[in-house]
């Protein structure tokens, strides 16, 4: 199964965001998203690519239910 996360915007460069989630940052490609991109905003990130623009709200409920649904209870 694969999970598109939703991730905050470091940094950018060009077409290249470097996005981070619970201390794990990935370069991610912003070229498939029809919407600008700045540092502080939520994409999601899937496959290397920048999917979605999110509203940080959002993202940041959607990080914390992920966090319920795959504790570290879970993966024992």
């Amino acid at each position: 199964m694969c999970l598109g996360v939703p991730m905050k915007v470091l940094s950018k460069d060009g077409d290249y965001i470097v996005a981070e989630v619970d201390g794990v940052q990935k370069e991610a490609s912003v070229t498939l998203l029809g919407e600008e991109v700045a540092v502080g905003d939520y994409v999601i990130v899937h496959a290397g690519f920048a999917i979605s623009k999110l509203d940080e709200e959002y993202a940041e409920e959607t990080i914390r239910l992920m966090r319920e649904v795959f504790s570290d209870e879970d993966m024992a």
